[in-house]
């Protein structure tokens, strides 16, 4: 079955403390290509393997954290039909549309804030840029990979408050599907839910929490465990504040290390994972089994994992 209505995250827009120094960390050590800067100061970067402008902004500003995130639809047939949608559901606030270029090569947004409090933006058009190979007759990766050197934006990890509308949102309106939940208390509260577009264990996460807006990570794909070995040898050369890994995930089953960029915007990197078709059942994990459910290995709870977010 082809992807419709919603393809893929793609991008994600970050403030930072000092650009200089993110840009260092984004393209040095995480290794990502820087692709343009406008006149508000702001940088866009890309994965190697992404073929669309840029899948990361940095702003400066006086504190971190997240700004918004974009998805990539496909038509602007649909990008209309989900703005009529979400209005007509109530589901959202601050509904607006952002004009074209106002990101470079990049057709006009909807912008809507969840009821987790998240600034969320559909997009049809961006331009193609490529991944530094032909797309006749290609290598299997391009030369001069730096850092690293992962291969995509893959998701966030969001905290906010009315996670029960937000999935609403992404499921009925959205055609997200739901692939792993946390449940608690007799009652069986969702305090977690993993949805994906795609055939992915997850493209965004929330996590039940009493305050709104808040990032917990942006995650990047890697090839394999060997890289994610890699990147915490990349992470210690270059002095980065690391946050905890090399590890296993029990959901999503993805291998990971999470660290943080000079502002204390924590990244991950990540690898592995499972397939996750439409009809495939949900995974549920009970709130006692958490510390297996989020670090497979340690089987145990990690405070300053869960509790720091910007």
């Amino acid at each position: 079955m082809a992807l419709t209505g919603v393809l893929r995250p793609g991008h994600v827009a970050l403030r930072v403390l000092d650009m200089e120094a993110s840009i260092h960390h984004y393209t040095h050590v995480m290794g990502l290509l820087e692709t343009a800067r406008d006149d508000k100061g702001r940088v866009f970067l890309k994965a190697w393997d992404e073929h669309d402008h840029h899948s990361v902004v940095l702003r400066e500003a006086d504190s971190a954290g997240m700004d918004y995130m974009g998805w990539r639809v496909d038509s602007n047939a649909t990008l209309e039909k989900f703005a009529k949608e979400i209005e007509e559901s109530g589901l959202a606030s601050e509904l607006s549309w952002v004009a074209a270029d106002e990101h470079p090569q990049t057709g006009r947004r909807f912008r809507f804030t969840t009821s987790t409090g998240h600034v969320m933006e559909l997009y049809a058009e961006k331009g193609k840029v490529g991944n530094g190979m032909p797309t006749l007759n290609p290598e299997i990766y391009p030369d001069g990979l730096k850092g690293m050197s992962p291969s995509r934006f893959d998701h966030c990890l969001l905290y906010g408050d009315d996670l029960d509308n937000t999935m609403k949102l992404f499921i009925e309106i959205l055609g997200f599907t739901l692939t792993e939940q946390v449940i608690a208390g007799p009652d069986k509260l969702v305090i977690s839910a993993f949805m994906t577009c795609s055939n992915k264990p997850h493209d965004v996460a929330f996590i039940r929490q009493p305050c709104k807006g808040k990032f917990h990570h942006a995650s990047f794909l890697l090839d394999n465990w060997g890289e994610v070995l890699k990147a915490a040898d990349l992470i210690s050369r270059n002095r980065v504040s690391l946050d905890i890994g090399p590890t296993r995930h029990g959901i999503t089953r993805g291998e990971t290390i999470y660290f943080f960029d000079p502002s204390g915007n924590r990244n991950e990197v990540f690898s592995g994972g499972y397939i996750s078709y439409p009809d495939r059942p949900v995974l549920t994990w009970t709130d006692d089994e958490l510390g297996r459910a989020i670090f497979y290995h340690d089987r145990k709870l990690n405070e300053a994992f869960l509790s720091v977010v910007t």
